[in-house]
């Protein structure tokens, strides 16, 4: 069970509840589903209840209690524990969940994560004559695109060279009236020159890795080829992905989503530094919080949570990566065509999120 299907039981779980007569309330259109918080436990929680308690007048933990049965009930569930004044707190069957979630990212691909279709919310960004401000706006109504809104951007002023150099645009120039203040105000780089030297890419991850309170650093450091830098970290990540996909083709077999872990040998990864489980645990895990950080990039206009998801899942992948294909004399098996799906997952969220920032994702690093 992805995030995307759980959110939509736990809906599922209110309807049923509403038709019994149990609650009395109008069933809501998105209920978000999320990694537990402090004291919370489970593969994610939902504070629904805490949502319905004013409508159903009860207490949070009543409308729990009412909606844990409908939710233990459902297919992939295995358990529910009710934390705090009424958070939900769901247990999955992890290798059901794990083999869904994969399979749900390989059927979107680089969309994954997006909003089925418009949710009517029209957004006007604003920002002043500044390079900076001009990317974040940029970057943050793709992000809002992504999640069904319909986005203009406008800036005081703007530079031809912004969009030469970083390939940025925006819609209109110019004052806006005055109830359209600045919106997007992102604290400044140091110079307008020192991100355009960086070309397209590292100019702007440049502007967009650090939250917009934190002013960027725009030297060489991003143009490094190694580990130390994030960018490189990802876009390594994301090449690794893609080789994988190609080297699995030369020895004749194809992704398939399923369980990862083998027997023997294939129960740890090749530097012995953690079992298999616990890596590819800590990769679902990442992929899977991935819809709730576009969503939150979004409302929040902060692309800089979406480039250290990234890093987060380029982290997450790396020691995996290494485990993909057969080593020695081994033959492919069902395993290895698992991880080879749970590979490609990765290059497409790293694909899918490098594009939302408007950052190429090379096949070859």
């Amino acid at each position: 069970m992805t995030p995307v299907e759980l959110s939509r039981t736990v809906l599922h779980a209110v309807r049923r509840a509403v038709d019994a007569g149990e609650l009395s309330v109008a069933v809501p259109t998105r209920a978000v589903v999320a990694p537990p918080g402090p004291g919370g436990c489970g593969d994610y929680a939902s504070s629904i209840a805490l949502q319905l308690a004013r409508p159903a007048g009860q207490t949070p933990f009543q409308v729990a209690e009412v909606l844990r049965p409908y939710l233990v009930a459902a297919d992939g569930i295995t358990d529910v524990v009710l934390t705090g004044p009424g958070f939900l707190n769901i247990s999955l069957d992890r290798a059901a969940a794990g083999v869904g979630l994969v399979g749900e990212i390989l059927r979107r691909g680089d969309r994954y994560g997006y909003a089925d279709r418009p949710d009517g919310r029209v957004v006007q960004l604003h920002c002043p004559h500044d390079l900076r401000a001009v990317v974040v706006a940029e970057a943050s109504a793709r992000l809002l695109r992504s999640q069904g809104a319909l986005v203009r951007v406008t800036a005081e002023g703007f530079e031809d060279v912004w969009t030469s150099v970083l390939g940025v645009a925006v819609d209109a120039v110019g004052h806006a009236p005055a109830e359209l203040p600045v919106n997007v105000r992102p604290v400044p780089a140091h110079g307008s020159d020192e991100p355009l030297s960086l070309g397209r890419d590292a100019g702007r991850w440049a502007l967009l890795h650090p939250a917009a309170h934190d002013r960027p650093r725009t030297g060489d450091e991003h143009l490094v080829q190694r580990e130390s830098n994030p960018l490189f970290r990802v876009r390594y990540a994301h090449a690794r992905a893609r080789a994988a996909t190609r080297n699995a083709a030369d020895l004749g077999f194809i992704a398939d989503p399923g369980p990862v872990a083998g027997t023997g040998s294939d129960t740890s990864t090749p530097t012995g530094t953690a079992p298999l489980a616990d890596v590819e645990q800590a990769l679902l895990a990442a992929l899977a919080d991935h819809p709730r950080v576009l969503a939150a990039a979004a409302d929040h206009r902060a692309p800089d949570r979406l480039a250290r998801h990234l890093v987060a899942v380029a982290e997450a992948a790396l020691p995996f990566l290494l485990t993909v294909l057969p080593r020695g004399g081994e033959k492919p098996s069902a395993a290895h065509r698992a991880r080879l799906a749970l590979a490609e997952a990765v290059g497409a969220v790293l694909a899918g999120g490098l594009a939302l920032l408007g950052i190429d994702a090379p096949d070859h690093l």
